[in-house]
């Protein structure tokens, strides 16, 4: 068992005293606090004022802006996040992984790298776990080591206890996006180009059925906000997520979010549940937010009865790769007709499949836009609208490439034209190519 922190009231702070008089201050703080208090303001502003007294007492002479620091800090400890919460305050930072109480990996544009940061002990680490999961009524038990929730500012986080976790309590946090981004944003990220953005926008508008494909951490929720942020004002949209991520500002949106059980196996609402009851919900849209099992038939059915204008990721390293996947998912979901049919069915269903990929140097682009064309025997069709042609690597090590039109007429070109889109301004041009894309930006 680790020793109780000490520290000697003076009145200076010696060389490395700094570190032995946080937690000292929060275990004087936690020990006199009254445990009758409940959770919220009353019990933060006990806290607060007993840390004044217990302050008073070492006698140190620090200036305000110090005090308020060393204030901060404790406060952070025991009502915030403690060590993680300067990580989720700092914008860039787009991952958190908890490794182990000294070992803590950040996310930024991409790149992984370890964090400057650390917890004194496990038992902090187990401090802010519970912090995370009580307000919800949620526990990480033997019984139930593995828990996925979301913290207030919506971002996701994923908790592994023992004896799931091999060493120690484990943490992961995607943190969620506070700015919502829209298609001119990623343009100015240099995922897409100008001209790119305008056809995706002219797709969203034509109600043709897109699916965002991509591995994990590449952009899909990012890209489904900016296309979903692209329907008109006056459509109903009906969002269904496993954990609620899209930020649409638009007049009529309605939100539905799916729950797992808890350690009983109880309590469990889940997405394709959500979805079905979505369809009774008179929708102009449906957005769904990630597909990953029975929910492909539910989506099948919806598009094929006439719910145009659907939006969708699903995790594929391309969008053939995409197609296998959602004909999988349809399958597990108990389409049990001849394979050739449930293919159709997926033909008849999407329109466009868009993939976003991660570069060798960390970057996220849109790679490939293909049309979901028909069938030929027992095989879907996909002509490849646009593809990202990689031309090197800049002298900071940056890949650069352009993205270009192939130079196909998609057979939706006519529902595009009838949206307001001239389908020349891009399709077989050059003013595609003339849009370099470099990778030095995420």
């Amino acid at each position: 068992m680790s020793a109780k922190p000490s520290f000697t009231p003076t009145s200076v702070l010696g060389p490395g005293e700094l570190e032995r008089l946080l937690p000292w201050l929060r275990d004087q703080v936690a020990g006199s606090l009254d445990a009758s208090l409940p959770p919220g303001f009353a019990r933060e502003l006990a806290a607060s004022e007993i840390l004044a007294q217990v302050y008073s007492r070492t006698r140190l002479t620090l200036s305000e802006a110090k005090r308020n620091e060393i204030f901060s800090r404790v406060m952070r400890d025991l009502f915030g996040f403690g060590p993680l919460q300067a990580l989720l305050d700092d914008p860039t930072v787009t991952e958190i992984m908890v490794n182990g109480p000294k070992s803590i990996f950040v996310e930024r544009q991409g790149t992984v790298t370890p964090a400057a940061i650390g917890f004194e002990k496990e038992e902090q680490l187990q401090g802010v776990i519970d912090r995370i999961l009580f307000p919800l009524g949620l526990a990480a038990t033997s019984e139930d080591p593995l828990v996925e929730t979301r913290l207030p500012d919506g971002s996701r986080a994923t908790v592994a206890i023992a004896p799931a976790a091999v060493s120690g309590p484990y943490l992961s946090i995607r943190k969620f996006m506070r700015e919502r981004l829209t298609l001119e944003n990623l343009v100015a990220l240099a995922t897409l180009t100008p001209n790119m953005a305008e056809f995706l926008r002219a797709c969203v508008r034509a109600r043709l059925n897109l699916l965002v494909s991509g591995g994990p951490g590449v952009g899909k929720t990012t890209l489904l906000n900016g296309l979903a942020g692209s329907v008109h004002e006056s459509e109903r949209l009906i969002v269904v997520e496993e954990a609620a991520e899209l930020h649409l500002p638009l007049p009529h949106v309605v939100r539905l979010e799916g729950r797992m059980a808890g350690a009983q196996g109880k309590g469990e609402i889940s997405p394709v549940s959500l979805l079905r009851g979505a369809l009774r919900m008179r929708p102009d849209r449906i957005v769904f937010g990630e597909i990953c099992g029975e929910e492909a038939v539910v989506l099948l059915y919806a598009m094929n009865i006439g719910h145009d204008g659907c939006l969708m990721t699903i995790q594929a390293n391309s969008p053939r790769e995409a197609l296998a996947h959602f004909e999988t998912f349809a399958q597990l979901g108990g389409f049990d007709l001849p394979l050739k049919v449930l293919r159709e069915e997926i033909t008849s269903a999407l329109d466009v499949v868009v993939q976003l990929s991660r570069l060798h140097d960390g970057s996220r682009k849109l790679t490939s836009v293909c049309e979901v064309a028909g069938m030929e025997g027992e095989q879907v069709v996909l002509n490849e609208l646009f593809k990202f042609l990689e031309e090197g690597r800049n002298l900071q090590g940056k890949v650069t490439g352009q993205l270009r039109a192939t130079g196909k007429r998609p057979v939706f070109a006519g529902r595009l034209e009838e949206a307001g889109y001239r389908m020349p301004t891009v399709i077989g041009s050059s003013r595609l190519e003339a849009q370099p894309l470099s990778a030095g930006k995420t």
